[in-house]
């Protein structure tokens, strides 16, 4: 079974002549141990796609499932039970609390969510691999962008989340960075049966993927995987 499917979703905006058709029947489908990876231009519409695939957009027509599940046949309730705990997003904004240090990022993971985070081997590891064991001290201000950044992948991490949807996760990051984000989510998602979905301007990342997929006008087409 998919860790997570999508299926003939169609998000339109606005109505009347401001009515704009973002999504056009779009279907995918994420199977654990995989790392997909999805292309396209800005205004494409690969953001909205992926706040619908997180169940934080009701889509204008279609279903996204989880387990078999769709979002629109659980309540509210357990629908925010499923982001909690089945679901990790790294997006553009990287939603770090400005007043906690990166050490208390994590901790109050924990408070929200108590049980089912990496362990602390765990999560050293993953900290060891994004180059930011170092930093567990520091404020958000205090770091660059990149660090920012990669302080976001971690904590997305940290919950042991069964999917991990990023949005331009690599977008600070220079091309020595990029190789180990990619590796790592590729490494998630095959030794942590993990389904990564990825939406990105990088092409740098194309050579961690398991599948691609172009996003154009709203269209999502798959495409053959030719690495580097």
């Amino acid at each position: 079974m998919s860790s997570f499917s999508v299926k003939n979703v169609n998000q339109i905006f606005g109505s009347g002549t401001a009515e704009v058709h973002v999504l056009h029947d779009v279907n995918f489908e994420a199977e654990p141990g995989t790392l997909s990876l999805i292309m396209g231009p800005s205004g494409s519409g690969k953001s909205t796609f992926l706040t619908i695939a997180g169940g934080l957009l009701t889509p204008t027509s279609g279903t996204v499932e989880v387990n078999g599940v769709a979002y629109n046949e659980r309540s509210k309730k357990k629908r925010d039970a499923l982001r909690l705990d089945s679901i990790g997003f790294v997006l553009q904004a990287y939603h770090l609390l400005p007043y906690l240090t990166v050490a208390d990022q994590f901790k109050l993971v924990d408070k929200v969510k108590p049980n089912g985070n990496l362990s602390k081997e765990e999560l050293d590891d993953v900290l060891d691999t994004l180059g930011i064991k170092n930093l567990l001290n520091k404020y958000p201000g205090e770091l660059s962008g990149g660090q920012q950044q990669r302080v976001a992948i971690a904590r997305a991490l940290y919950p042991n989340p069964a999917i991990i949807l990023a949005d331009e996760p690599t977008a600070a990051l220079d091309s020595s960075r990029v190789a180990v984000v990619g590796d790592l989510l590729k490494d998630l998602a095959i030794k942590h049966n993990k389904a990564v979905v990825v939406v990105t301007h990088d092409a740098r990342l194309i050579d961690s993927a398991d599948h691609l997929y172009e996003m154009k006008d709203g269209y999502l087409t798959k495409k053959e995987v030719v690495k580097a």
